[in-house]
């Protein structure tokens, strides 16, 4: 049986190796806010107690590398299978992102740094074949860092704050190296998107239902979920519906 021109045994292949991948970011979750190293002897002990975490990290890292192979399939070249690989690499970073920005309002340098460093050695990869494609990718990683840098200044001279962290302009650079000027810049007007319906979600929660005056909202994760819709859906698909939305508007008003 085959699905997008690839037999279902790639995708348990790829569904288990999703929930290995995926009980260590749950391990990552733990030891990276704490500043501890990653691959000791714990890890073993600490999983054989099991922690409840771990099935969910399991689960949606297995969920998304089986859709990632879906979206992509499987080529018999091999730089025709790096967009998939790349992405297969990136995605636990960016469950953790998610989680420890949402738990801690932080993105360690130690991740973000991680991110970049790959990032770097799949651009020089691909610049062994096209060199064009290296610029593209050393472009998106100026471009996010610039877009959000200024988004951030333009906060601190019209709110008088921060309206976003360090962190999510290294986030945005990091991201750069992974998908270009194009797409990148998709990435970033997504997640303003998700960040105002995230917003709403999350201060009804904390105002209305658990009554806490809380006002902050952590930019990293709707970078996160942002990245993610652009990484499954085909490109310039996010800024196409986007334009075709505000020109739906624009009638109506005018």
């Amino acid at each position: 049986m085959y699905f997008n021109n690839v037999h279902i045994l790639y995708y348990v292949v790829i569904a288990i190796i999703g929930l290995i991948v995926g009980k260590f970011v749950a391990w990552c979750n733990i030891r990276i806010p704490q500043k501890k190293k990653l691959l000791t002897k714990e890890f073993f002990v600490e999983n054989k107690k099991g922690l409840p975490q771990n099935y969910i990290f399991m689960t949606v890292n297995a969920i998304l590398y089986v859709i990632l192979l879906y979206r992509f399939g499987l080529s018999e070249e091999f730089i025709k299978n790096f967009d998939l690989i790349k992405f297969l690499i990136l995605i636990p970073m960016l469950i953790l992102v998610f989680s420890i920005d949402f738990q801690k309002r932080i993105i360690p340098n130690r991740l973000t740094l991680t991110i970049f460093e790959i990032g770097l050695i799949l651009a020089f990869i691909y610049g062994i074949t096209n060199i064009n494609m290296a610029k593209e990718y050393i472009l998106g990683m100026v471009t996010g860092t610039i877009i959000f840098t200024v988004i951030t200044l333009l906060g601190w001279i019209i709110a008088g704050k921060e309206v976003m962290g360090f962190g999510d302009i290294k986030l945005m650079g990091a991201l750069g190296l992974y998908f270009g000027i194009n797409t990148i810049a998709e990435i970033s007007m997504l997640s303003f998107f998700v960040a105002a319906i995230f917003s709403i979600i999350i201060l009804f929660i904390r105002v209305i239902i658990l009554r806490k005056k809380d006002e902050y909202i952590p930019f990293g994760p709707c970078i996160v979920v942002a990245t993610i819709f652009c990484m499954l859906l085909p490109v310039n698909y996010v800024f196409d519906n986007f334009m075709l939305i505000c020109q739906m508007i624009a009638n109506k008003i005018f």
